[in-house]
């Protein structure tokens, strides 16, 4: 019986911190098991924000690349590739935004959410406003049945289904599918400020941080506003403190939950214990994580060769869509 297929992806803008961790490449992980998964590194998508100082982008490849393999991601069972290595996606992209009304697009809320949060960059850009349509493409070229989304990003997906139900209509065809969402609860983090985590901010515990780094960003971290001495009780289900607690400590939560409302041990305790278990479930990872970067070579590789496979389907689908079309010579 052949596997599901899934795309999923990245935007290599700086270093992936936890948010990533415990909100994507866990669920990853576990996916390879049972579907046939792309995982794109979407420097198209990255370029869209930082085209004017595009050198981060290349920066960042084999960090972000080493970070998947270290939590797990491998290219036995999945294609890792470079989205800018496989031309198709952006033809598909050009032969659909020929297709979908402005309005479809001005409607998208990470748009406006966007324009909002990216501060000293101008992405009121062509490029940027069609952004669902490159995405629908990167969807659909390789004919992906699932997209593993939050519920947040779940107008993004209907947009690509509405989009390979416009193409099918008009061309009288059945030939993109409707792509369906996995919806997995995965814990959502705040940054260390309390605020969305983002890179933009700056509010983050990053996979690649040092021990002294990490205890550092977590010192520094918000607790219970109305916990000002230490003989003052705490309420965790409002201390963002607690919720990262809830997701990296969890055999000793019930004693921090302890510590915190009976005022038995101070924020300042509690945050250098968050430290030390960040730090010890990011070990392995960091380690992983050094010894490829020390290899480059071994990325290269799997960055080749997940380009070819992704190159081999996805120019099949391109060409396929082009003689729906009926392009010259096709």
């Amino acid at each position: 019986m052949n596997k599901k297929r899934i795309l999923s992806g990245m935007r290599p803008t700086g270093p992936l911190h936890l948010g990533h961790l415990v909100g994507a490449l866990t669920n990853w992980k576990k996916l390879q098991e049972e579907y046939d998964c792309f995982y794109m590194v979407a420097d198209w998508h990255a370029l869209m924000s930082e085209y004017a100082s595009p050198s981060v982008i290349r920066e960042s490849i084999p960090g972000m690349v080493a970070d998947w393999i270290s939590c797990g991601i491998t290219p036995q069972k999945s294609v890792i590739f470079v989205q800018s290595q496989v031309p198709a996606h952006i033809e598909l992209c050009m032969l659909f935004s020929c297709l979908i009304p402005l309005g479809w697009l001005e409607r998208c809320p990470t748009y406006k959410e966007q324009l909002s949060e990216i501060k000293g960059k101008n992405i009121k850009t062509y490029g940027f406003l069609g952004y669902p349509v490159l995405q629908a493409a990167d969807i659909l070229v390789y004919k992906a049945q699932r997209v593993p989304v939050g519920e947040d990003q779940l107008p993004h997906l209907e947009l690509t289904r509405e989009i390979a139900r416009r193409f099918n209509s008009i061309y009288k065809t059945r030939f993109f599918p409707e792509p369906e969402a996995i919806l997995t609860k995965m814990p959502r983090l705040l940054g260390t400020d309390n605020r969305k985590m983002s890179k933009n901010y700056g509010n983050f515990i990053a996979l690649s941080d040092r021990p002294e780094v990490i205890l550092a960003k977590t010192s520094r971290m918000i607790t219970d506003p109305r916990r000002i001495k230490r003989s003052d009780p705490g309420r965790p289900e409002i201390c963002n403190v607690f919720s990262y607690h809830s997701v990296f400590n969890k055999e000793g939560i019930d004693e921090v939950r302890n510590w915190c409302k009976g005022a038995t041990a101070g924020c300042t305790e509690c945050k250098k214990r968050l430290g030390e278990i960040i730090i010890e479930t990011l070990r392995p990872l960091r380690q992983e994580r050094d010894k490829l970067l020390n290899d480059r070579a071994e990325i290269e590789k799997i960055l080749q060769q997940g380009n070819k496979k992704a190159n081999s389907i996805a120019s099949q689908t391109s060409r396929d869509a082009k003689r729906l079309v009926k392009f010259y010579g096709l």
